[in-house]
């Protein structure tokens, strides 16, 4: 019986994700390989995240987005896997808006961390 957990994220391109955890100082490893569980069973995914218990966190892609994928039971981080994926979604939206934003000839001229944990960004275009 797998003990593996696949949570949905709204999670669809690996290059701000990868900012987002080093935003958040979290250790990754690019490319495939195999998240490690209970009992040696194993989930492939794209972005591995190592614990000193010898239990992975991975971010697999289903075809759609990115799943978190980990042995729920063996979970070693300093915030729940909710707590976990919120701060980790928030920096990526974050990277994915910076990113787009700048393709499209904006730039960031201000941001702002609010006390609620939430981030305003002011951005600006100038004209020819």
């Amino acid at each position: 019986m797998s003990h593996f957990s696949q949570i949905k994220t709204q999670i669809r391109n690996l290059v701000p994700l990868q900012a987002a955890l080093n935003d958040l100082g979290i250790d990754w490893k690019p490319g495939s390989q195999q998240v490690r569980g209970y009992r040696g069973q194993t989930r492939e995914a794209e972005l591995t995240i190592e614990q000193s218990n010898g239990y992975d966190i991975g971010f697999s892609w289903n075809g759609t987005e990115y799943e978190l994928v980990a042995d729920l039971q063996y979970w070693q981080q300093p915030l729940t896997v909710d707590g976990f994926l919120s701060r980790v979604t928030q920096r990526y939206a974050y990277h994915v808006v910076v990113g787009e934003s700048s393709q499209k000839g904006f730039q960031v001229t201000e941001q702002q961390q609010n006390k609620d944990g939430s981030i305003r960004l002011v951005l600006q275009r100038w004209g020819a």
